[in-house]
């Protein structure tokens, strides 16, 4: 699997039985790809026509990637972006907040961490639906996976927020209870995690903020395991929530309100691959000896990327004729590059 032969590519109705595989794979730690082989077509439908650019933009689109494995011949990962978090509603998050309560009189002084209930992120764009196969994840591929969207914003600005966040799964057990949501959430939906998860189906439902604190919750006066679940990554996370940091998200702002997992949230312009990546000429070299980059076209509906040994030159890019021809572009076409670590 050590090779740079992957694409990363609109998912298509082709693709759904895998996808159906990655939800079953990835129960609680992927909450937009539930095992609902209907509820996942109609995922892939909106995406279709989100790609394809044909309709007027309302905030709804959603934009779902497949990974391919050239070389294996097979699907090995997805992943998505939501143009808005909350186009037809509002998503809610905690904030978290410091507090300083004093007495000059005894002399004491106390820093306490609260959360509050928000809608900071609700125009927010999100990442969404990162899933590799495990046998991937010391390879190159999730790379492509995470930051080949990225790129597509980047690319497409105008189809997209200033600011972008990415849900991270909190800590659940094998059956996805939470004990954040045990001592906090349960409290108020009176219902357990997976069915309220359920219910809701995203952030945007009004009953959360009917039904949630609005005055802040003190951490503290939770149980032990909430206070040490509170803001901590489930591993099977970790892997994606890596590249989130490394990309320069903020992860210590804001937790989900089911089970304290971190959101990341960024000003786009600010990400490093954003930052890094530049617009070039792809020259193809027979054998050339470069570094490792991620290489994108330009385009919308026939959005490609993948990965390659390149040549950074002043204007140009040379890659092996191969990755030209998985991106569909002609030799001295441009194409959007980023050096790859």
């Amino acid at each position: 699997m050590n090779h740079l032969d992957y694409l990363l590519r609109p998912a298509t109705l082709d693709d759904l039985d895998v996808m159906e595989k990655f939800s079953k794979a990835a129960t609680f730690t992927i909450r937009t790809l539930k095992p609902d082989r209907a509820r996942l077509a109609a995922r892939v439908e909106r995406s279709i026509r989100a790609f394809a650019g044909n309709e007027p933009l309302n905030g709804d689109e959603l934009y779902h990637f497949v990974l391919e494995d050239l070389r294996a011949g097979r699907v090995v990962g997805t992943s998505g972006i939501v143009a808005s978090a909350a186009s037809h509603g509002r998503f809610y998050c905690f904030r978290n907040e410091f507090l300083a309560h004093g007495s000059e009189e005894l002399g004491i002084t106390n820093r306490e961490h609260t959360l509050r209930l928000c809608e900071d992120l609700s125009d927010h764009t999100l990442l969404s639906s990162f899933y590799i196969e495990p046998e991937y994840s010391a390879t190159l591929a999730p790379q492509l996976l995470s930051r080949g969207r990225l790129l597509f914003i980047r690319n497409h600005p105008q189809l997209f927020a200033e600011r972008i966040g990415a849900e991270n799964p909190g800590l659940s057990d094998d059956a996805g209870n939470s004990p954040v949501w045990d001592a906090l959430g349960h409290r108020f939906f009176k219902m357990p995690l997976p069915e309220a998860e359920l219910r809701t189906g995203g952030r945007s439902k009004s009953f959360i903020a009917e039904l949630m604190p609005r005055m802040p919750v003190y951490v503290s006066l939770l149980s032990k395991e909430a206070q040490w679940a509170m803001g901590q990554l489930h591993p099977d996370a970790e892997l994606p929530f890596g590249m989130l940091v490394a990309e320069g998200f903020d992860v210590d702002s804001y937790v989900d309100i089911f089970d304290g997992g971190p959101i990341a949230e960024a000003r786009v312009a600010m990400l490093r691959s954003v930052v890094s990546a530049l617009n070039l000429a792809l020259r193809g070299d027979a054998a050339v000896e470069g570094e490792a980059c991620l290489v994108a076209n330009m385009e919308r509906a026939g959005f490609r990327a993948t990965l390659a040994q390149g040549k950074f030159l002043d204007e140009t890019l040379q890659i092996m004729s191969p990755a030209i021809q998985r991106l569909r572009l002609a030799d001295g076409a441009r194409a959007c590059a980023v050096r790859v670590n």
